[in-house]
This record gives structure tokens, C-alpha cells and sequence, in this order.
């Protein structure tokens, strides 16, 4: 008696995720969901990449996956992507709030913010800041030239050995930003930024890895001394670092008188508290913590994506610093407007972001309405992935999609071109915040180095390895660089 009611508990359970994982109607199509695990078995838990490629090939450019009992609907190729994020941007621009990233952060800041109200008042507040922080102007750009120096100060002490620049690329990044966000750079062995760039490393592989996937599959387990655990330690780490420098901030403020985007949201704090409670201190923390990261990793892996292929494709590198060195014979340096007159620098640089692909999956979407893509219906609050990588080279946009060639971006007669498939920074009203400062950052600092140095690939590195460590964002393996001083120097 007491095994028939085993038996029948274990098959009232079964059948009931059987029934809550089954596909709506005119859902999209997706492999065969199994009960509890939904289709986590059709995915590898380290990097999901290919297999969302198979799973393209067999059900087409919009299917769906299950994720434990979740729907999630993938997206994939130009035109479906054009679809959720341009023409029906609002429907699309919900974010999912049941997620290991949601939890570890606590629902603040402004990349995992639902859509809403205070969504769009921080999101504003923040492009017009950044704005008037000197985005595209002077001011920003000599932020960048005097990190520059640092790196180059670096550099200079490695001519004729080698270098691995992985930490020196994340320092130069979190420093640009740190001095939009808290106006201080820090020195590159100072504790805090040390601190902040390793658990930002750390959080960004957990966030994509097996640990995350498994805490988004069986909430069972969410509150268990698991590896995933490690990364809501790190965002209490950045929490109290960030905390410091706001009491820093708040003694020493002029009201009125912004030195830096904290002092600005500070500010707003004092003009909207009144009638907008979503302007906080709490919400500050994490949103300059969401500032930084975004404005960290992404641009310190483009660059190192950069700088692997311009070493072992020296032909290119030599190309590029020969327009350098045509466009900007008898100036000192480069301002951000002498790219107009680079088409093959600009050509190279936005080939190493596409190559980079460094946010393959960019940051997933939920439905905010019921919906239709593609002829599929989506009901409201379905999980969006938008995979990049699909678009990035999608056969018949590019012309060369598999493999690095600046030639993706010039025309016949050698001007450059960006093809409509090109979104790193993805598009609609969630959109990289910092493409502005990204796209200013990665022109200044590539053409002011290699201007200056040759990057050469060590005889004894053997055959470089293009294949980069997954996470939230794609992070080029760790390697060598030889520096030489230029001829021309």
C-alpha cells in the first residue's frame, strides 16, 4: 500500500511538470522538454554557444528552450532580432527577474532593472550625465589620453621582453570609467581597484557558468552553500567599496556643483526625492557598480580581442599603422574626429568588436506584453536570449563572416561601411548605455599605441589560440605580447 502511494505521488509530480512545460499555442518550436529539467540536457552548461547554433539549424531563427519549468525563446539572425528590439522595442524590453544575476544584485542598479518608470528616469538620467560629462568631447577625450599614458608608461618598461596585458587592459578600462563615475583614478596596484577588477572578472564567468544555470533551473537549491554562492559575496564586496566612496562623496559635495556622476545623481536625489522614491542610495551603489562593470570588462576583453589578431595578422597591423601614421603626420596625438579620415583603422577596430563578440548573448530580455515574432506567439513575461553571435555572423550579411577581415567593413572603393548586422552594443531602448565612451576608448587607445609600439607575437608562444573563455562576456585566453618601439619613433 504504502509503495502504490509512492508511486502514484511521484507520477502526480511528473505529470504536473509535464503539463507545466509544455509549449503554448503557436509557440515557437524547440527540442523535446523533459519534466524537471527541461531542456538543460540539450545545452552544455559551460558554454552553450554551439548548441544554440545545432539548435538554430534544426527548428530556424526563433525557437525555444525550457529552462527547469521556464520558457525561454531564443532569437537569432538580423531580421528576428531587428524585429524584438527595433520594431517592437517595447514589448521586448522587459528583463526577466527570477534569475541568479537578478538575485546576486539584488534587483538595483540599471542593466537588470524590469522596464518601468524607474527604468526610463535612470536611464535618462544617465544618458544625459554622461553627456555632459564630456561624451564625445574634449573633456572625455583627455580622460582617455591621460590613461593612455599610463599604459604606455607600462609598455615602455617591457620593450624587448614580453608582456601578458590582460590586467593592464582591465586597469586602463575601470580607470576611464572610475574617473567619469567617482572623478579618481586609481594607481594600478591600489586595493580597491585590484579588488573591483577580480570579483567583476569572477562574477562575469559565474554569471554564464553551470553554477548560475543550474540556480536559474532548480530554485531548490538556491539557498545551498554552492560555487554560486561565491558571487553574491563579490557584489557585497563592491557594495562596501562603492559605499566608502559615496560617505566620501557626501562630505565633501557642493550641492549644485557636480564634480562626477555621482555627485550628479546626488544631486538628483536632492531635486526628485520628493516625488520619485526610486532615486536612493541604495539604487546609486548599484548602478555605478553596474556603470562599471559594463564599462570594464567589455572594453578591456575588445581590446585584448584586438590586440591577438593585430599580433598574428602583422600584415593588417602594419596596414593600420600606416594610415596612422599618414592621417596624423605633425600632431602630437589623435582626437576621436581624425577617424573620419581612418576608413581602414575604423574598418579594423569595428572587425576586432564583431570578432570579439564580447557580450555573446547580450543581456537576456522578457516579454512585457503578449506578443508576436516571426508568426509565433509570445505571451507576456517569456524569456528573451537574444544571441549576438548568430547576427555577428550571420552567413549573407558579411562578407567574409567566419573569419577576421577589416574588408567586412570597407566598400569597393576602400571606404568604410557598417553593415546593418552590426550590433555589438545590441539596439532598441535597451541598448549599451557607454557605446559612446566604448567606441571613443577603443579608437583612441589601439591607434595611440600602435602608433607608438609594434606588437609583436613571441616566437615561443606557439600557435595562438583564437578560442575565448565563456561568461557573460567572451574573455580572449591569456597570452604574451613582445614590444618593440616603432622605426618611426
Amino acid at each position: 500500500m504504502f509503495a502504490s502511494v509512492i508511486l502514484l505521488c511521484l507520477c502526480i509530480v511528473f505529470l504536473f511538470f509535464q503539463f507545466r512545460s509544455r509549449r503554448p499555442k503557436n509557440f515557437p518550436p524547440g527540442p523535446t522538454v523533459l519534466p524537471i529539467v527541461g531542456n538543460i540536457l540539450h545545452i552544455s552548461l559551460e558554454n552553450p554557444l554551439k548548441d544554440f547554433e545545432k539548435l538554430r539549424k534544426s527548428y530556424g531563427n526563433v525557437y525555444s528552450l525550457f529552462i527547469g519549468s521556464k520558457p525561454a525563446v531564443v532569437i537569432n539572425g538580423l531580421n528576428a532580432m531587428k524585429e524584438a528590439t527595433v520594431t517592437k522595442a517595447n514589448d521586448f524590453a522587459g528583463r526577466p527577474q527570477d534569475l541568479f544575476v537578478n538575485d546576486s544584485t539584488r534587483r538595483k542598479g540599471v542593466i537588470l532593472a524590469d522596464y518601468g518608470s524607474s527604468w526610463k528616469a535612470h536611464r535618462r538620467f544617465a544618458l544625459m550625465t554622461l553627456r555632459n560629462f564630456g561624451l564625445g568631447k574634449d573633456s572625455m577625450e583627455e580622460r582617455i589620453h591621460g590613461e593612455i599614458q599610463y599604459t604606455i608608461n607600462t609598455l615602455e618598461k617591457s620593450i624587448g621582453k614580453t608582456l601578458s596585458p590582460q590586467v593592464m587592459f582591465h586597469n586602463a578600462a575601470s580607470n576611464i570609467i572610475c574617473q567619469v563615475l567617482f572623478g579618481t583614478r586609481y594607481e594600478y596596484d591600489d586595493d580597491f581597484i585590484k579588488v573591483i577588477v577580480q570579483c567583476f572578472t569572477e562574477n562575469a564567468k559565474i554569471a554564464n557558468g553551470p553554477w548560475a544555470m543550474l540556480y536559474d533551473t532548480f530554485p531548490m537549491i538556491r539557498n545551498l552553500p554552492l560555487p554560486f554562492k561565491k558571487a553574491f559575496e563579490n557584489v557585497e564586496t563592491c557594495q562596501s567599496l562603492a559605499k566608502r566612496l559615496l560617505a566620501e562623496h557626501k562630505k565633501t559635495r557642493v550641492p549644485g556643483e557636480p564634480r562626477d556622476f555621482v555627485d550628479c545623481y546626488l544631486d538628483e536625489m536632492d531635486k526628485v526625492c520628493a516625488c520619485v522614491c526610486s532615486f536612493s542610495e541604495e539604487q546609486l551603489t548599484m548602478y555605478a557598480l553596474d556603470l562599471h562593470f559594463a564599462g570594464t570588462d567589455t572594453t578591456s576583453n575588445t581590446l585584448l580581442t584586438g590586440f591577438l589578431y593585430l599580433m598574428t595578422y602583422p600584415h593588417i597591423q602594419e596596414r593600420f599603422q600606416q594610415e596612422i601614421d599618414r592621417v596624423l603626420e605633425g600632431k602630437d596625438r589623435a582626437s576621436f574626429d581624425d577617424r573620419h579620415r581612418m576608413p581602414y583603422v575604423q574598418a579594423v577596430i569595428h572587425e576586432v568588436q564583431r570578432i570579439a563578440n564580447t557580450v555573446p548573448l547580450s543581456v537576456f530580455h522578457c516579454t512585457t506584453k503578449d506578443t508576436e515574432l516571426m508568426g509565433y506567439s509570445i505571451p507576456r513575461g517569456t524569456m528573451i536570449i537574444p544571441n549576438l553571435t548568430s547576427v555577428l555572423n550571420e552567413e549573407g550579411q558579411w562578407k567574409f563572416p567566419h573569419e577576421f577581415n577589416p574588408e567586412n567593413f570597407l566598400n569597393d572603393q576602400g571606404e568604410f561601411v557598417k553593415p546593418e548586422a552590426f550590433m555589438p552594443f545590441s539596439a532598441g531602448p535597451r541598448m549599451c548605455l557607454g557605446e559612446g565612451l566604448a567606441r571613443m576608448e577603443l579608437f583612441l587607445i589601439m591607434v595611440t599605441l600602435l602608433r607608438k609600439f609594434q606588437f609583436i607575437w613571441p616566437e615561443d608562444a606557439g600557435e595562438p589560440d583564437y578560442t575565448p573563455v565563456y561568461g557573460v562576456t567572451l574573455t580572449p585566453k591569456p597570452f604574451h605580447m613582445q614590444i618593440q618601439l616603432r622605426a618611426t619613433q
